[in-house]
């Protein structure tokens, strides 16, 4: 089996050799020799000698693109809460102070969590962004 070289590059110690087949695949060069075609899908090449020494632009390649890391509302994350299903609840106004003149029945319901309004979403999230929200619970 013969073989044909080539030069590669501006090197002249460069080269790579191709495998000759004489068969009906076989591409035919300007030159008596000619080039399987399999072969060259098989990738059969090899490399005489070392890589040039010359620097090749290589492609940018990003390692790691971190972001800016967002940061937790503290004052909001005391006032807000997530219910299992992913709703938003927080407290209703109006139980702090002044519960002499408030009858038990209004204390009672002042107590409870009370779900946040739809439209008061995107402010929460945002003050919140790393709040496990459900936006299709309702």
């Amino acid at each position: 089996m013969a073989s044909v070289s080539f030069a590669v590059g501006l090197l002249p110690y460069a080269s790579v050799r191709f495998p000759v087949l004489s068969n009906a695949n076989s591409l035919k060069l300007s030159s008596s020799a000619s080039i399987s075609t399999p072969i060259l899908q098989q990738k059969l090449c090899s490399l005489l000698s070392p890589l040039p020494l010359s620097p090749r632009p290589r492609p940018l390649a990003i390692v790691s693109a971190k972001g800016y890391k967002m940061k937790t509302h503290k004052a909001s994350a005391k006032r807000f809460r997530v219910t299992g299903r992913g709703k938003i609840v927080r407290r209703r106004a109006g139980k702090q102070h002044l519960l002499v003149k408030k009858n038990t029945k209004r204390k009672s319901r002042l107590s409870k969590m009370h779900a946040v309004s739809r439209s008061d979403y995107d402010n929460v999230i945002g003050a919140l962004p790393y709040l496990k929200v459900n936006r299709n619970a309702t």
